[in-house]
């Protein structure tokens, strides 16, 4: 066995931490601290020290399974199991069209696999349904970015700015347990005589950090944004050149703002005036300042226009295209910022270039040696397509992703999966989606394939191959590629990541995500490269990557940031007699997004073991509820029930509820479906519930 360590990345959130893995005992893996990697310094969380439990024979699985006559799930050999797969969706292509099969990817997927599965959908498949979980998760910021500046990636600059800038507002973000490393960076501003202000309607950990925590009520972020915005112009805080010289649209964002003045925020949000007051005051008087938002603001059906506001924020403060100052999104998932560049979403070809865009269609068609028309166009968005499953779509393909538990109105989607006439999984476990379907595909983990990601400051990073997978375990890349050769496609489909990502360069080139300039070379020796990087003119150096994006200007026609003028609006669904409390959702530090995976660690599980309903100390006497008893949570959708944990760090009209476990605790049986118009987000962050003592 060899022993020397390989240098790579943590496979749980955005931040990609930089680990080493050492080959240990039963085919799994030590991890050890790497300490060259910037982002993390040598620092994991829980999840990133235990990950390697997951690649034990008895956490995973290492062998296809098929549904056999009796209803089980058997195992099966690999050319069975493929064979059933290919010939099923060949059949449901054949009898009901091509858009009657759907495919589902994940933001957890390397960019060389989210590649492959969009390529594979529209080359191999022919169908316009195929979208992924990463439009749960950041797709508003992506939108509202997009409208602003022409251009969307998470951070706009790295993570080693935020200590050295005056402010930061952090809203509806909780980083000291959904990314603990970054965590530091928060604390180094503050000892660098910098403020934090947090935005949540919970007293979080990483509230309990801040210079100032404004606790709006949930759904209200875009009113209080508004709000501060209307202080800036009114104390003569707007800064009046660079609104001239570098913005457009202003006008319009200044009128709407004016009509939330601060009496009317308060209403809505519940944060007085004076703390209004309070966080425009530290907001405006450093040099430099930051904004950065989370699924708190951006998972609501007006998350693009929240997002907006707080852009609108920035641009009139002139914070945006400015060294230390901007915009940012602090992208979830593992590779959700490289997920929704190179092509598993519904309406993107790679190099995050537009499927309606005839110019893109012919770029990528040339790269794919495909016909530009044979192309399909836009298909349904996330929830869209899990919504037509068993009507439009008769067959689906799910890779990297459980949304039995991470769906909204989940008892429904789950509904919908069951109602298939052909389901097929690959996945690392066997998950609560996987657990319903005809044949189920066991997939490498992170530390058994070589593969790239892009982190949340969109720097492309390079895992790294450290152990050989064990027998009967296949990639995703060796899964596509045998799938489209029984589907007809013999060529087009490598198996080997440097090969595709060679591919996804091509297409990419010239696209707003260029990858172009960079290579696996590149990526090794450099410790990852920002993006756009394009491929240099001949006999020049290459490319230096781009840290920092819109100092010179922004990526408009016109080089100008629009402001994007919006209103404040209620939820999708307030508060009434019937269900007169809202509900919140969001994560613990020992659990990972669905819990698919790291529910099978014991140490993970032991800090944190089971769902449980946040609730405030006034809220809990109402109901006659102490600490511990089962609550009932309902609302029109559907009843979960876990233990009340009691607490003044809520607001009274609100209970929490975290989202990482399936059955009768599953949050998202609960969640509002509620689609934002421009992103097509659920409203995951705000319901109307009523909550009741279930004896």
């Amino acid at each position: 066995m060899q022993n020397t360590a390989t240098p790579t990345h943590c496979p749980y959130c955005a931040l990609q931490c930089g680990m080493n893995l050492t080959p240990a005992a039963g085919g799994t893996v030590e991890v050890s601290e790497r300490a060259d990697f910037p982002v993390n310094r040598g620092a994991l969380c829980g999840k990133g020290r235990t990950a390697p439990q997951v690649l034990a024979s008895g956490a995973r699985l290492t062998s296809p399974l098929v549904r056999s006559d009796g209803g089980e799930l058997v195992p099966a050999g690999w050319d069975e199991a493929l064979d059933r797969i290919a010939g099923n969706l060949a059949r449901t292509r054949a009898e009901r069209g091509a858009d009657a099969v759907g495919v589902f990817g994940g933001g957890g997927l390397t960019n060389e696999k989210a590649y492959t599965l969009g390529k594979f959908a529209r080359v191999a498949l022919g169908t316009s349904q195929i979208d992924y979980n990463g439009r749960f998760c950041m797709s508003s910021a992506a939108a509202a970015g997009t409208k602003a500046f022409g251009l969307d990636r998470g951070l706009p600059f790295p993570l080693e700015d935020i200590p050295k800038t005056g402010c930061v507002i952090l809203v509806g973000s909780n980083p000291a347990e959904t990314m603990p490393p970054s965590l530091r960076y928060f604390t180094e501003l503050r000892e660098n005589g910098g403020t934090l202000i947090v935005v949540d309607p919970r007293r979080t950990k990483t509230a309990e950090q801040a210079d100032l925590h404004l606790a709006p009520r949930p759904g209200t972020d875009l009113a209080l944004a508004l709000g501060m915005l209307h202080l800036v112009v009114a104390e003569g805080r707007v800064d009046e050149r660079y609104v001239e010289e570098r913005t457009a649209g202003w006008e319009e964002a200044r009128a709407a703002a004016m009509a939330h003045w601060p009496e009317y925020v308060e209403r809505i949000t519940g944060v007085s005036v004076p703390e209004l007051r309070e966080a425009v005051r530290l907001f405006c008087a450093p040099e430099a300042a930051m904004v950065l938002t989370a699924r708190g603001p951006e998972q609501q059906a007006k998350g693009t226009d929240t997002v907006g506001a707080w852009i609108n924020l920035c641009l009139a403060t002139g914070r945006a295209g400015r060294p230390l100052s901007g915009y940012g999104c602090l992208t979830g998932q593992g590779n959700g910022q490289g997920g929704r560049e190179h092509g598993q979403k519904a309406d993107q070809l790679p190099g995050y270039r537009k499927l309606t865009d005839p110019a893109a269609r012919l770029h990528v068609a040339e790269v794919w040696g495909v016909d530009p028309d044979s192309l399909p166009g836009p298909g349904r968005s996330a929830y869209e397509l899990l919504d037509a499953l068993g009507t439009d779509i008769a067959s689906l393909l799910v890779m990297g992703s459980n949304p039995v538990v991470s769906a909204p109105r989940a008892a429904h989607v789950e509904g919908r999966l069951r109602s298939l006439d052909f389901l097929a999984v690959c996945d690392v476990v066997l998950s609560e989606t996987a657990a319903l379907a005809d044949v189920v595909l066991p997939v490498t983990q992170w530390a058994e394939e070589t593969g790239t990601t892009t982190s949340l400051e969109g720097r492309v990073l390079l895992r790294r191959r450290a152990i050989t997978p064990p027998d009967g375990v296949r990639s995703d890349l060796e899964v596509l590629h045998g799938l489209a050769a029984r589907l007809g496609v013999e060529k087009g489909f490598p198996t080997e990541p440097e090969e595709v990502f060679e591919e996804l360069r091509r297409a990419s080139a010239g696209g707003p995500a260029d990858y172009s300039g960079i290579d696996y070379r590149r990526l090794a020796e450099e410790n990852g490269v920002f993006w756009p990087c394009p491929a240099p003119a001949e006999d020049t150096p290459p490319h230096p990557g781009t840290p920092r994006l819109f100092l010179d200007r922004f990526a408009t026609d016109d080089g100008r940031a629009r402001f994007v003028p919006v209103a404040h609006r209620p939820s999708a669904e307030e508060p009434d007699e019937a269900y007169p409390v809202l509900l919140t959702t969001g994560r613990v530090v020992a659990q990972y997004q669905s819990g698919a995976q790291t529910r099978r660690v014991a140490e993970l599980n032991a800090a944190a073991p089971g769902p449980f309903v946040e609730l405030h100390p006034r809220l809990a006497a109402r109901l006659g509820a102490a600490e511990g008893d089962p609550l009932a949570v309902v609302s029109r959708r559907g009843r979960a029930v876990a233990p009340a944990r009691i607490t003044t760090g809520i607001r009274p009209d609100t209970v929490f509820m975290p989202f990482h476990w399936p059955g009768e605790g599953r949050a998202n049986t609960l969640t509002n479906p509620a689609l934002d118009p421009t992103s097509r987000m659920p409203e995951f962050k705000v319901c109307a519930v009523r909550v009741e003592v279930a004896r």
